[in-house]
């Protein structure tokens, strides 16, 4: 465990706040801001080290060193600030969604843009096997992106526990949206609808699915960096640009349906020119706030330079 000063702390709440608020959006992985913000290895470490060894520990030597096993103070300051960020932001990013997805989207895709250059730039030995996954990483993700997501308005609590399970496991990877996972799963209106309705039955249900899943795939990803470090940052790059397609703003809806409210909504979309859409393009504006968005980017990666 860092040694870290309450502000060290206070960064990373922040940070897990910026993950949050990422998870929400459709499209958009937590574990790209993670891996962006320097926090995602260690992140992966902390997970990976509660085990059923720490019930062991707890009852041997108390909560205290359990604690300090699991990294305590950094989990809790970074589960802390993505709480804080779903509960807080949930409704206002569905809202933006709703109403001005060219620009919310045009910002995400600047951010994720960038966010390909910063971790293709971890890759430190480029060869054939590594081009090799990384277009493999980018057509798995393009691919996932088309599927056209299952209709369930009236999930159940199992359905959900797995669904959540799956979708944790995509937020902990760079560039796979968690949120675009319940998406396909049919899972994304009764996940947010429970947590906008403080149902917590179903919370503690959803919550169990994203333990059991966080605890086994995070053991996975730290084996791979720990052995195949530069094949698995070319194939989360992959992962990445693949998913661009899912973020570009400019969609044309191929099929619709009517939801519990009576209302038409997209069910499948294809990623078109915005010369071509149907509507206000808002190009000047998309290009702004993807300019913003990249931007960002270097600036983190700037301070993290200066940091280290």
């Amino acid at each position: 465990m860092q040694n870290r000063n309450f502000l060290d702390y206070l960064i990373i709440t922040l940070k897990g706040a910026a993950m949050g608020a990422a998870d929400v959006v459709p499209g958009v992985s937590g574990g790209t801001i993670a891996f962006i913000s320097g926090i995602y290895e260690e992140l992966l470490e902390s997970i990976a080290s509660i085990s059923f060894g720490t019930l062991k520990l707890l009852k041997t030597d108390g909560i205290k060193a359990v604690w300090k096993q699991v990294n305590g103070n950094f989990l809790a300051s970074l589960l802390l600030g993505v709480l804080i960020s779903v509960v807080s932001l949930a409704k206002l990013i569905l809202w933006l969604l709703e109403n001005h997805p060219i620009l919310v989207w045009s910002f995400f895709f600047g951010l994720v843009l960038a966010s390909i250059l910063y971790i293709g730039k971890q890759i430190t030995k480029w060869n054939i096997p590594t081009v090799i996954v990384l277009l493999l990483g980018a057509i798995l993700a393009y691919w996932i992106t088309t599927l056209e997501p299952l209709v369930t308005d009236d999930a159940s609590p199992i359905y959900l526990f797995f669904s959540a399970a799956i979708a944790i496991c995509a937020m902990i990877l760079p560039g796979i949206s968690g949120s675009f996972i319940l998406v396909i799963l049919g899972a994304y209106k009764p996940v947010f609808e429970a947590i906008n309705n403080r149902d917590i039955k179903l919370l503690a249900i959803i919550g169990a699915g994203v333990v059991v899943g966080l605890l086994t795939f995070s053991r996975l990803i730290k084996w791979l960096f720990n052995h195949y470090k530069n094949m698995t940052l070319a194939v989360l790059t992959g992962f990445i640009l693949g998913s661009l397609n899912k973020i570009w703003p400019w969609k044309e809806t191929l099929t619709w349906r009517t939801n519990s409210h009576g209302i038409q909504v997209p069910v499948n979309e294809q990623s078109i020119s915005p010369f071509s859409f149907d509507g206000e393009s808002q190009l000047m504006f998309a290009i702004i706030l993807a300019i913003i968005g990249f931007l960002m980017i270097l600036v983190l990666e700037k301070i993290a330079v200066k940091n280290e």
